[in-house]
This record gives C-alpha cells, structure tokens and sequence, in this order.
C-alpha cells in the first residue's frame, strides 16, 4: 500500500514537472523586472547616493528629510487638491456618457468611438494642443470661443487659482474614455427585461437609471473609484508638461517633486525614500478602502 501511494506522488510529480519548467522563465523575468525594482528602491531610500559617487548608508536619513521638507506638504496638497477636482468633475462625467450612449439606438458605435478617441491620442501630443488652446492672450483659442459671450480673457495655466483646474480639465477629456467603455461593457449585463418592467411601470429615464442601472454598476462604481483616486495621486505628466510646477509651485505633485530630486537635484536617495512614503500611503488607503466598503458590492 505505502509502495503503491509513493508510486502515484512520483507519477504526479513527474507530470509536473513540465508545467514547473514552462512556468520558471515567466516567474523569473516577473521577479527580476517587477519585483527587482521594487527591492532595489526600498535598498536605495536608505542611502545617499546618486549613482555615480559611492554609496553611503544613511538608515532613515532620507525619510526625516523628505517629512521635514515644506515642498512636500505643498505638493501633498497640490495633490489632494486635484484628486479632489478629478473626482468631482471626472469622476460622475464617464458614468453619465455611458449612460447616455446606452440608450442610444442606431449609430451608438460612433459616439462610443469619439468617446474613446481621446484615449488613443499620444499624451504627449494632447498636452501640446491644449496648452494652444489655453493661450492666455484674448487671441488664445478658448479665451476668443468664451470672449464672444463676454467672458475672459483667462490665464488659464499662468495664475496659480485657475491652473490646476485647468490641468483637470485636460485630464478629465483625455481619460474618461476608458471608463465610458467599462461602464458601457457593466452595462450590457444587466437583463433587458428589467428596463422593459421599468417603462411598464411609468419609469422615466431618471428613475431607470437611479433604480436599475446604477444599482448593477455597484462593484465597478467601487472598483473605478479606487482606481480614479490611486491613479490621480500619482499625477506626473501633465504637471511637468503643462507648467513644470508652477505657477508658483501650484502643480508640483508628489511625483513631480520625486522627478525633481532624482533628475534634478541628483538625490536618488530622498527620490525613492519619497517614493516609498507614498506606495505606503496609498496601500494603506486602499485597505481603508476595501475594509469600509466590504458589503457595498453586494448589497
């Protein structure tokens, strides 16, 4: 019996022992390129270093410097300040037009493919228009399209009030075509017969949407959300395209301030120490998160 139940485990470990030889160069090209970077960036928070010199441990050094520095504090702000924007403004718009494409009849392709055609427009070549459209001259492109009703001109990204709206408003146009797709693939899930039972009832397109749409939407309203907020927290390229950080520091976000230590002031040390603070920041938000929304999905 025991030599008959040591056959059979060396038969099954025999039979593995492809799948294990197949999987190892996958695993190890994750490990080297995924987990590798991350390892080495939690190695270099505790040194002094900027690649060249030679290295010197510093321990929590970097920590303490990056805490204590006010242009942290300021870029923390600036940071909240546009996830804040991005989730009032962005956030609702993708879940309206998905809606709206929804109930459309006939040629909704189309519109779903404007609706999406921002997304693949190169980032690079997006913030290069829009910075023509905010000329801040009354020749400028939206200041002569809201000059005809009396409005502007505006300074749009050269005064520090108006620049990170406008930075959101970019950012709003160029992303919310991948969620309009992913609300509109949630949508097609939810049975035909329960909007037909709707109109039988009287229900308009409002009492249609708030009780049958939004209550399947639940979990990917969730999940979106999360993602909008974990994505807005880590915003790089438009800040240093549009305005570099200013006016007046007024868009140096967390990653922009990380950019300038690294490449900048040369400080890799303080560059992934800051890097770290913030991965631990929002690993913590997330958990917060999935804990006080547990049920929600399920409801």
């Amino acid at each position: 019996m025991r030599r008959r139940l040591n056959r059979g485990l060396l038969r099954r470990a025999r039979n593995g022992v492809p799948a294990v030889v197949f999987a190892l160069p996958v695993v190890l090209i994750f490990l080297v390129f995924s987990w590798g970077p991350i390892v080495r960036g939690l190695v270099m928070s505790l040194q002094q270093t900027n690649l060249i010199d030679p290295v010197r441990w510093v321990g929590l050094e970097n920590f303490r410097y990056v805490l204590t520095d006010p242009a942290v504090g300021q870029a923390t702000m600036n940071t909240v300040w546009f996830t804040l924007l991005a989730l009032l403004f962005g956030f609702p718009l993708p879940i309206l037009l998905a809606m709206f494409l929804s109930e459309l009849r006939g040629r909704s392709w189309a519109h779903t493919t404007l609706a999406y055609l921002p997304v693949i427009t190169p980032p690079v070549v997006a913030i290069l228009l829009w910075r023509f459209f905010y000329d801040p001259s009354p020749n400028g492109m939206f200041n002569s399209i809201l000059g005809v009703f009396g409005l502007g001109p505006f300074l749009w990204l050269d005064s520090p009030s108006s620049a990170m709206p406008s930075i959101v408003l970019e950012a709003t146009w160029a992303g919310a075509g991948n969620a309009v797709i992913i609300y509109l693939a949630a949508l097609t899930s939810v049975r035909a017969d329960l909007y037909e039972a709707a109109e039988l009832d009287g229900a308009g397109v409002v009492r249609r949407v708030w009780h049958v749409m939004l209550p399947h939407l639940r979990g990917v309203l969730l999940l979106m959300l999360l993602l909008q907020v974990i994505g807005t927290m880590q915003l790089f390229t438009e800040p240093l395209l549009f305005t570099g950080g200013g006016p007046q520091g007024a868009t140096t976000t967390i990653l922009l301030l990380i950019y300038n230590y690294a490449f900048v002031n040369g400080d890799y040390g303080a560059a992934t120490a800051l890097s770290v603070l913030l991965a631990l920041a929002l690993a913590a938000l997330s958990a917060v998160f999935q804990f006080a929304t547990r049920g929600w999905s399920s409801e």
